[in-house]
C-alpha cells in the first residue's frame, strides 16, 4: 500500500514540476514580422532547439582541434562529433543576412553558432540551414571548421516560449481623484 502512495506522490509531483516548464513553439518567420524584434530584442529571446543535431567529420592523420566534442570510431575511422541535443537553450549572436540567424548554443566564443532560416516546405518555421545539403547529410560552418550533419537536422528548428514573449510589463497606479478648491 505505501508503494502505491509513493507511486502516486511521484506522478503527481512529475506532473506539476512538467507543467512548470516553458510551452514552447515554433519561431517562424510570420512571428519575427508580426513583432518586428530588433537585434537587441533578439538577443534578450531565450531560443530551444526542436530536435539534436549531430555535427559529425572525419578526422585525417593531420592535426585537429576539438571543440567540446567526443571522437568516436566508426567503420575502424576516428570521428569528431559535436551534439546539441532537443531543447538545449541557444542565444542569437548576430544576423549574416536578411532572415538568417546565427544562434549559438554554448559558451567558449561567438564563432560557435549555427545558422537558421525560414523554410516555407514546414510552415517558415526557422530551421537550420546549411550550405549544400543532399539525400544524406549535410554541410555545416561551426566554428571556423566545415561539419557534416545527417538530412534529418534540416527540419531542426528553433522554439521559443511564447508565454514569456508575450507578457506585458504593466505599470499600473489608481488616480486618488482630484477636489475643488484644493491646488
Amino acid at each position: 500500500m505505501k508503494s502505491i502512495k509513493y507511486l502516486c506522490s511521484l506522478a503527481v509531483l512529475a506532473t506539476l514540476l512538467s507543467s512548470c516548464g516553458p510551452t514552447l513553439s515554433p519561431f517562424t518567420q510570420q512571428l519575427y514580422e508580426e513583432n518586428n524584434w530588433s537585434k537587441s530584442e533578439l538577443q534578450r529571446i531565450q531560443f530551444y532547439l526542436s530536435n539534436d543535431i549531430v555535427l559529425y567529420r572525419e578526422l585525417t592523420g593531420g592535426k585537429s582541434e576539438i571543440v567540446q566534442g567526443e571522437i568516436k570510431i566508426v567503420n575502424g575511422r576516428k570521428r569528431e562529433q559535436i551534439t546539441f541535443q532537443r531543447r538545449t537553450p541557444g542565444v542569437f549572436i548576430f544576423s549574416p543576412k536578411n532572415n538568417r540567424f546565427a544562434v549559438s548554443f554554448e559558451d567558449g566564443g561567438n564563432d560557435r553558432y549555427l545558422i537558421f532560416g525560414p523554410n516555407p516546405k514546414v510552415g517558415n518555421r526557422y530551421v537550420l540551414l546549411a550550405s549544400d545539403w543532399n539525400r544524406r547529410q549535410g554541410t555545416v560552418s561551426y566554428a571556423g571548421q566545415k561539419w557534416l550533419v545527417d538530412s534529418d537536422a534540416a527540419y531542426s528548428a528553433l522554439l521559443v516560449d511564447l508565454e514569456r514573449l508575450q507578457r506585458t510589463d504593466v505599470n499600473t497606479r489608481v488616480a486618488g481623484g482630484r477636489r475643488v478648491g484644493t491646488d
